[in-house]
């Protein structure tokens, strides 16, 4: 046994096993404590909350709370393991709410036979929760899913696979295109794959400017174009009309590579078909399509992400997911819109372009760190990220008409 795995497997089982726990908000020490708390106080906060359900929120953790759910049929890069198996991977996303934004959450892993029952178990608790964020759901279930929760749901419904990687992505895009002196109405992008990520991370580069005709995705079967008769309607979003058929094809001349597939599937020959200055994301983890010393040899005129952390530009959906609930939540939002999205975009790329604190550079073990080639995007641990995502997204969404409140906290 490697001894990375042996301590990972160590940190979620020592000295207690899981990764989060529920705490006391109020004390419970004496007998009146618990007159207040139990029977008969608590008589009176549920008789508020019967006669107007918006008083949850002043009575009860709701307002702070999300709920992250998933079924276990797109782990990570692991495939279909099942609901318990990714309860670990749960309890971390909900760790991360916990650790960068002060939201509590807890984790709920639903077996189900249908893609109804499952929609149908989650809309049941929704009321409980301030928000839920849907994980590793397998495409294309998901986007049936997310979209019939937020029709039914009274609160935010975000899967960030989908929309958490697409926010990072084009962030970190829209500034890699800006040192590359490109525009992202000109520039011709290759998307390798075509699942929930890839289908988000497209669509959201459109909303910010990117030409639909001007993008070219690939699945396992080649170049997704209007003449093949085996796509899913998200697919077919994406179905160019084009002659071009394979990865060689598409990459003659492209300014952009946006990999969500697979380790190692990008070849160096194709980079030297890129236009001048390209950008690769090549976001499959653990394993990248192709590796940054590989891809840097070939082209020494690119900018490079990739998913990992030990390389610059990391596009990591922990750089959003947590403050864009945190400002959902603060105006008690009923739904995460484009609006809210596009603004947490510009709030996440205009932070790369200030001086670094020296707190983010002593965490990334680095001297320095400035807006270009090697730093695009911030890094997680970058204290401002809450303040400046959760305010962005809180204005968009009292600005689209989907809050309930309309003072936005003063963040710190």
């Amino acid at each position: 046994m490697s001894d990375f795995r042996q301590r990972a497997l160590d940190y979620h089982a020592k000295p207690t096993p899981g990764k989060i726990r529920v705490e006391l908000s109020k004390p419970a020490e004496t007998v009146t404590d618990l007159a207040l708390a139990y029977s008969p106080g608590v008589a009176e906060p549920c008789r508020e909350i019967a006669e107007d359900p918006n008083a949850a929120y002043t009575y009860t953790g709701k307002g702070n709370m999300v709920a992250v759910i998933s079924n276990g049929t797109a782990i990570l890069g692991l495939g279909n393991l099942g609901p318990l198996a990714s309860k670990p991977v749960m309890e971390g996303k909900a760790l991360l709410f916990k650790r960068f934004a002060g939201l509590d959450s807890i984790d709920i892993e639903v077996k189900h036979r249908t893609t109804e029952e499952f929609i149908n178990t989650v809309a049941n608790i929704a009321d409980t929760f301030g928000g839920i964020n849907l994980e590793d759901i397998k495409a294309p279930e998901c986007f049936e899913i997310e979209q019939e929760l937020i029709k039914r749901c009274k609160i935010p419904v975000f899967h960030d696979d989908q929309h958490g990687t697409a926010i990072v992505t084009a962030a970190g895009m829209l500034n890699a295109l800006e040192i590359q002196g490109k525009d992202i109405g000109d520039a011709k992008i290759v998307c390798m794959g075509a699942g929930a990520a890839a289908v988000a991370c497209m669509e959201l580069l459109i909303k910010c400017g990117a030409q639909r005709e001007r993008i070219y995705m690939l699945d396992r079967k080649g170049v997704i174009h209007t003449r093949r008769d085996d796509l899913t309607p998200h697919k077919m979003l994406f179905a160019n009309n084009t002659d071009k058929r394979t990865l060689e094809d598409v990459m003659d001349g492209a300014d952009i590579f946006v990999g969500v597939s697979g380790p190692d599937l990008l070849p160096p020959e194709a980079l030297t078909l890129m236009a001048p200055n390209p950008i690769v994301f090549a976001c499959s983890n653990p394993d990248p399509e192709i590796k940054p010393e590989v891809a840097l040899a070939t082209r020494s005129d690119l900018i490079m992400a990739t998913g990992r952390s030990d390389y610059p530009n990391q596009v990591n959906n922990v750089l959003c997911f947590p403050f864009i609930f945190r400002g959902a939540l603060d105006v008690r939002a009923t739904a995460i819109n484009d609006e809210m999205k596009v603004a947490a975009v510009e709030a996440l790329r205009s932070v790369s372009k200030e001086p670094v604190p020296e707190s983010v550079l002593a965490a990334s073990n680095v001297d320095s760190l400035t807006f270009g080639k090697d730093y695009i995007i911030p890094k997680p641990m970058d204290p401002r990220l809450c303040a400046r995502i959760a305010r962005a997204v809180a204005e968009a969404a009292i600005q689209s008409g989907v809050a309930r409140l309309e003072v936005i906290p003063d963040y710190q």
